[in-house]
């Protein structure tokens, strides 16, 4: 069974830091590129960051400078640091595990990250 599982979520004050984690099970990790996605309440769910699985990145403009995407291919686990968080970072944060030729797409269940003013 696929399983990509979230943690490090939490509620911290505006300028502080969290750092999330999401461990993959049952696919062959190095063979997928890994992303961040987020969704507030009524908004849509937007990519956050991007990594693949030679270890380009990608980041969308509203996090750049402040928020790092890792991944351990030994411990089959990808990372975000999250620095600087601001109010409007808050949402619920999904792994995602993307790879093509054949095409599969997996989603973890989601952690909460909120940030107070």
């Amino acid at each position: 069974q696929v399983q990509l599982v979230e943690s490090g979520g939490g509620l911290v004050q505006g300028g502080g830091s969290l750092r999330l984690s999401c461990e993959a099970s049952g696919i062959t990790f190095e063979a997928y590129s890994m992303g961040w996605l987020r969704q507030a309440p009524g908004k849509q769910r937007e990519p956050v960051a991007t990594i693949t699985s030679g270890g380009s990145t990608n980041y969308a403009d509203s996090v750049k400078g402040r928020f790092t995407i890792s991944r351990d291919n030994a411990k089959n686990t990808m990372y975000l640091q999250m620095n600087s968080l601001k109010p409007e970072d808050t949402a619920v944060y999904y792994c995602n595990a993307r790879r093509y030729r054949p095409s599969f797409d997996f989603w973890g269940q989601g952690t909460q990250v909120t940030v107070s003013s």
